[in-house]
């Protein structure tokens, strides 16, 4: 009987959720339509092609200025997320910690231990200290920002400057700004702890070093080789690495996005109500998985510069 009380709370939260957003969504489209209609084209001149408006455009759209510098509507997402990482850990704090935990604590220490142990297996001890606390903000940092896309309000609450609407809320993560940055600020630092473990000169030999034993004669054949293999893994270093996180959060994200913007502004009701019951449980999936995903990436991204493959091959 729990269990299906829960169930039932679950399905009455996300329909709460899709009528919020319904009742909030804009109505500029028919208004736009209207206008459209009304201009007819005069007798012996062609008509104007029509434009296709952007749903969620792809840049995010600029909502006030702050001494000249703009302030997009992703940018105060952003903040408030930000806001709620630093109130929740606040509350958190050894000031405040428990030594039965419960309630926020238990679920803070809970996620600690569980990538604790995740990143402790897959990376050396002395590099898990570095990556850990990394990483695992990175995760808590995109869920918040993934998940502000399910709530209500964000994307369907805004200002119209004359005919266009404006939203003042978007997900952080679907601006490729935020998700870029993100990349390169693991790009800096892993490349930092490559040069702190292995040294200057043990990280050249890292990538561009002959990985196998062989005789003087064939030497520098491998060696031509491997410095090709080198330099193919330098570019997948500094561009492909990057590239890929980013551009895997910020597309994932962005269509869910879009997808959501679509069911909403759906011509029937019943079209909207079919699809968002599914488009909801999924989007939440897709949220948890993209930033666990990100994470696990960084990990792995930085466990392939800090290893001693000498060792590995002496065991």
């Amino acid at each position: 009987m729990n269990r299906l009380v829960k169930i039932a709370l679950v399905f009455a939260f996300f329909a709460a959720i899709f009528a919020v957003n319904l009742g909030a969504q804009p109505a500029s489209q028919p208004a736009a339509t209207t206008a459209s209609a009304a201009v007819a084209p005069t007798p012996g001149t062609e008509a104007a092609p029509e434009t296709e408006v952007e749903s969620v455009p792809a840049a995010a759209p600029k909502v006030f200025y702050v001494l000249g510098i703009p302030i997009t509507n992703s940018m105060i997402c952003t903040w408030i997320v930000a806001a709620l990482i630093l109130i929740i850990v606040r509350s958190t704090t050894p000031k405040n910690i428990k030594e039965i935990p419960s309630g926020m604590q238990n679920v803070l220490e809970a996620l600690v231990e569980i990538w604790d142990n995740l990143i402790g297996d897959i990376l050396d001890p002395r590099v898990t200290r570095w990556v850990f606390p990394f990483a695992t903000t990175f995760f808590i940092f995109i869920v918040m920002c993934n998940l502000t896309d399910l709530v209500p309000g964000v994307g369907s609450i805004g200002i119209f400057h004359g005919n266009k609407f404006t939203p003042l809320f978007r997900p952080p993560t679907t601006d490729a700004n935020l998700t870029i940055a993100m990349a390169s600020i693991f790009l800096v630092m892993s490349l930092y702890w490559a040069v702190r473990f292995n040294g200057p000169w043990g990280l050249v030999k890292h990538i561009f070093g002959v990985k196998m034993e062989s005789g003087k004669l064939v030497y520098p054949l491998f060696f031509l080789l491997f410095l090709f293999i080198g330099a193919m893994e330098l570019l997948s270093i500094v561009f492909a690495r990057p590239v890929a996180l980013a551009m895997r959060l910020y597309g994932n994200v962005y269509a869910g996005e879009s997808i959501l913007d679509m069911i909403f502004n759906a011509p029937h009701l019943w079209q909207s109500l079919l699809l968002s019951a599914f488009m909801y449980f999924y989007e939440t999936f897709v949220c948890l998985v993209q930033a666990f995903v990100f994470a696990m990436l960084v990990v792995a991204f930085v466990g392939t510069l800090c290893t001693h493959e000498d060792e590995e091959h002496a065991h």
